[in-house]
């Protein structure tokens, strides 16, 4: 027999933990980037920009380059982006199965992005991931005063589920994701397989592998 040991919700990001988008995000940023004048590659995109707001992407950018990029550039580049997904988005291995045991086992799980919601409708749909997550369990930074590292997402997450926070895990990608969650008072799973292990670990992350360790994390057999 199994038993849910302390945790009611499980809030998954989406990019990088669900839907394996970070590659695709970065390659289109480093490119436009690079044609602003601001050389950058993919690694680069990665280390100084992933986990950011676009608004925090973009005002990086302009201060690293020294000139205010065009008005419509995040526009372009989120259209980009869009057509990157269409083409070469696919699920993070494990992920609906995932999804589907924690929900067997009768814990509430949703995903909480940095993103607009509008992305991660798209990312769910062209990955098949949508009937796991109902619109009324997404959720954006772009409903709180400020995204991650802040705790506020999570918390706004925790508050419309209905769970105190310390009854909540999250499952990042990033340690801008981790720093939230510990700092919304949630336990925080880093996924690695994408990721600097070393990063999300020092961010204080419990390590995640796979996807799939996270339900054996998560759940105990009850003694006999």
């Amino acid at each position: 027999m199994t038993s849910v040991v302390d945790i009611e919700l499980v809030i998954f990001d989406c990019d990088g933990v669900l839907v394996d988008s970070e590659v695709i995000s970065n390659r289109v940023l480093a490119a436009m980037l690079t044609q602003r004048g601001l050389p950058t590659t993919l690694a680069q995109a990665r280390h100084e920009y992933q986990g950011l707001l676009l608004a925090d992407v973009l005002a990086r950018a302009e201060a690293k380059r020294g000139r205010v990029f065009p008005a419509d550039w995040l526009a372009r580049y989120e259209a980009e982006r869009a057509e990157g997904f269409r083409r070469e988005l696919a699920p993070v291995r494990g992920a609906a199965e995932t999804v589907e045991e924690l929900r067997a086992a009768g814990l509430k799980v949703c995903v909480a992005s940095q993103g607009k919601l509008s992305k991660t409708r798209l990312s769910l749909a062209l990955t098949r991931l949508d009937h796991l997550f109902p619109e009324s369990e997404r959720f954006s930074a772009h409903a709180v005063a400020n995204g991650k590292p802040a705790p506020d997402l999570f918390l706004h997450v925790a508050a419309a589920m209905e769970v105190e926070p310390a009854g909540c895990a999250v499952v990042e990608d990033t340690p801008s994701g981790v720093l939230a969650a510990i700092s919304a008072g949630m336990r925080a799973f880093g996924y690695t397989a994408d990721s600097d292990e070393q990063a999300l670990s020092k961010a204080g992350a419990e390590l995640l592998a796979s996807l799939g360790e996270l339900p054996g994390l998560l759940l105990e057999r009850s003694p006999i």
